[in-house]
C-alpha cells in the first residue's frame, strides 16, 4: 500500500562549531535502508554562510519512489519505540501542514550514535513525510497518520 508520496530528510552540519560533516553525512545516509548509489539517490550538499561568515552545510536526501519511501518508513517504525510512535500519533494535528506533510525531528546526537529518537530540539535530522491521501482531505490525512503510527 502507498502511504507516502515523498520522504525528505535533511540536516545542518556546522564545521565551525566542531561538527564532523562527514560523520553527519554518513548518519543521514544511514537513515535510508538502501544502497543510495545503486538506487541512484543523491545526497545534496548545499553550503551557506551563517552568523560571522561561518559555513553551514545543508545535507538532504529526497525519496520519491514508493518502494524507497516504504523501505524508509518500515525501518523508521522498527527503530522507534512504541511510546514514540504513540506520541507522534497523539501530536498528529500539530505535525501536519495544509499540504499533508507530516514533520518529525530526530535527535542528531543520539542518531550519530545510531539510537533513533524523536525530539523537539533544533539540533536534529528533519523528516518530512508527504502523505499519499486521496481524496485530499485533512481528516483522511489524520486517519492515515493514525494508521501508520498506531497500527492495530
Amino acid at each position: 500500500m502507498k502511504y507516502l508520496n515523498t520522504v525528505s530528510l535533511s540536516v545542518f552540519a556546522k564545521p565551525a562549531e566542531g561538527e564532523d560533516v562527514a560523520a553527519i553525512r554518513e548518519a543521514l545516509i544511514a537513515l535510508v535502508p538502501l544502497d543510495l548509489a545503486k538506487q541512484k539517490i543523491m545526497v545534496k550538499d548545499e553550503v551557506a554562510q551563517g552568523f560571522n561568515e561561518k559555513k553551514i552545510h545543508m545535507l538532504s536526501i529526497t525519496l520519491t519512489k514508493t518502494a524507497h519511501c516504504n523501505a524508509f518508513l518500515k525501518e523508521m517504525l522498527n527503530r522507534l519505540t512504541t511510546e514514540q510512535k504513540e506520541l507522534l500519533a497523539s501530536q498528529k494535528d500539530s505535525r501536519l501542514d495544509n499540504e499533508f506533510n507530516f514533520f518529525i525531528r530526530l535527535d542528531k546526537d543520539r542518531w550519530l550514535a545510531r539510537d533513533l529518537s524523536i525530539t523537539d530540539s533544533g539540533n536534529c535530522f528533519h523528516v518530512k513525510l508527504n502523505l499519499a491521501v486521496f481524496p485530499a482531505r485533512r481528516p483522511d490525512a489524520l486517519a492515515l497518520v493514525e494508521k501508520i503510527f498506531k497500527p492495530e
